[in-house]
């Protein structure tokens, strides 16, 4: 199984445009605890008055002096916990029902002044037309805003001196051949090409896989320093659909760019 996941994984990576990357994912976390906390990656210092979110669940609460919150929800299937606060970078968390029956202690960064939050939002690409089988399906919640997202945004003058990522925070729907062969999904008979992502005109990355914390590099010659840049996320489409193009159905949220 190893060996055919490898081989799989230089095909997709020989179809990709020099500079493109393939995005396979990860979560930082920094352990377990009796109470379930936020707290400073770097000091391991409680973070008061962070709101953590459940966007599917419509719920959402905030630590208190201590960096304590409790999830009063039940959580069946796989989805998505935000983390937000002023001053630090958005934090979102793919959990399920083992991970929050468990107290959780998270570990969120400081923002730094090239920092550019493009959004905490959570948005849906695709047609509104998936079956039950595509990964993470049971936790869409919002209507899809077509089979695109773009936004434009400012970029210091001075992040040509740093490295810059594009860090999308959680990633859910993303039905590719190396996604269904990890079991990402319950699809069968058919699967998807990989979302692209786009910074000014370019293409930077395909996705291959769902996610928390996939951060792609961003090349320092596609920035435009002092002038509005413009970041875009394709869905992919079912490439097994020939009739009529039938998109990918994915859901993102907390999309940012990181400078270090």
């Amino acid at each position: 199984m190893r060996q055919c996941f490898i081989l799989v994984l230089i095909f997709f990576i020989n179809l990709l445009p020099v500079g493109a990357a393939v995005m396979e994912g990860g979560v930082s976390k920094t352990g377990m605890g009796n109470t379930s906390r936020i707290v400073d990656s770097d000091t391991n210092t409680p973070v008061s008055g962070a709101r953590v979110s459940i966007p599917k669940e419509n719920f959402s609460t905030i630590t208190d002096s201590s960096g304590a919150f409790n999830l009063n929800i039940k959580i069946n299937d796989p989805t998505i916990m935000s983390v937000e606060k002023e001053g630090y970078r958005p934090f979102s968390l793919t959990i399920d029902e083992k991970v929050a029956s468990k107290p959780i202690v998270v570990g969120i960064v400081k923002s730094n002044v090239q920092d550019v939050i493009i959004s905490s939002e959570m948005f849906h690409l695709g047609d509104d037309n998936f079956s039950a089988n595509s990964a993470n399906s049971s936790e869409f919640k919002a209507k899809s805003i077509g089979p695109f997202y773009s936004k434009s945004f400012m970029i210091a003058a001075n992040a040509l001196s740093k490295k810059n990522y594009l860090v999308i925070g959680s990633i859910i729907g993303v039905d590719t051949l190396i996604a269904r062969s990890l079991r990402q999904n319950a699809v069968v008979n058919s699967f998807s090409s990989p979302p692209e992502v786009y910074f000014n005109g370019a293409k930077i990355a395909e996705i291959q896989l769902n996610g928390d914390g996939q951060r792609i590099m961003i090349p320092n010659r596609l920035l435009k320093p002092n002038q509005m840049n413009e970041v875009t996320i394709r869905t992919g489409r079912n490439m097994k659909q020939t009739a009529y193009i039938d998109y990918d159905d994915i859901e993102f949220m907390n999309l940012f760019i990181q400078s270090e």
